[in-house]
């Protein structure tokens, strides 16, 4: 943990340091070695939030972009079930950093427990898997809505460079033809369009996530991807064929969002600039 009480208030781990868990009361002692992040652990029994990790230097700056008021904010069910979140920003909304995996069922309760919820996961164990390929235009644009695209994967370069049909097209030959049901037709490639995509651009791109942490796919939550660099990858699904996508946000517009916005929903779904 990165905070204890020590005389009624909330401190970070020092040398030498004693103080009480600010979520169960019990006595915790600060350790602050030299090869370790400096952080409290309890004195004589495990964390008392059984969703707790091992804290790594992703989760402490990750925590530390957002201010101390927003870190380590515990949370009581009716029930007295008591958990601590990550980050809870001033409107409310929840981000809990992930670094180790996760079953479906302890994903379920969480979202379930915090409603509010957005996940940040890190992707530094499964950047090799993670290939990022073409852009896509904003799915809610008029001109996306002719384009119905091959699915791409590591395998499939051609549709990893952009191979698409059109819906205006499969019309002609069958009129019940719909974008949900189009499996094939006339092949194109994404350098017809190139200008158009470039314009309609939202930071949409195929990709393909070779032995995925399954869990992320299925999550109810939005769920966002650390890159390791100034963006983060959502995942969502593309339009009504189902397509798997990312879109593209940066760090700086999803901390703002998230301190502004009252639904994590919301978060990098209204564009202009900072």
């Amino acid at each position: 943990m990165q905070y204890s009480l020590v005389d009624n208030q909330r401190r970070e781990a020092f040398t030498g340091g004693k103080g009480i868990c600010p979520t169960c009361g019990s006595a915790m002692v600060a350790k602050c070695g030299p090869r370790v992040i400096h952080h409290w652990a309890h004195a004589t029994r495990q964390n008392c939030d059984p969703w707790w990790e091992n804290e790594t230097a992703w989760h402490r700056d990750w925590k530390n972009l957002f201010p101390e008021n927003c870190r380590e904010i515990s949370h009581t069910a009716p029930d007295g079930e008591i958990h601590r979140a990550d980050i809870k920003t001033s409107t409310g909304i929840i981000i809990e950093v992930q670094h180790s995996a996760m079953t479906d069922a302890e994903r379920i309760s969480r979202e379930s427990f915090y409603g509010n919820l957005v996940w940040v996961i890190d992707g530094s164990t499964f950047r090799k898997n993670f290939d990022i390929y073409h852009l896509l235009p904003d799915p809610t644009s008029n001109f996306a809505q002719d384009l119905i695209w091959s699915k791409a994967t590591r395998s499939m370069q051609g549709a990893a460079r952009g191979l698409f049909f059109r819906l205006s097209e499969a019309l002609l030959e069958n009129p019940n033809a719909t974008r949900a049901t189009l499996k094939s037709g006339w092949i194109h490639g994404i350098h017809e369009i190139e200008e158009q995509v470039n314009q309609a651009y939202r930071g949409h791109h195929q990709y393909d996530w070779v032995r995925p942490r399954r869990t992320w796919l299925d999550a109810k939550c939005p769920v966002y991807i650390d890159l390791g660099d100034n963006l983060l990858a959502r995942l969502e699904i593309y339009d009504e064929t189902g397509l798997h996508c990312i879109r593209l946000i940066s760090k700086r517009k999803f901390i703002h969002d998230a301190m502004t916005e009252l639904s994590a929903d919301a978060i990098a779904s209204r564009f202009y600039p900072l």
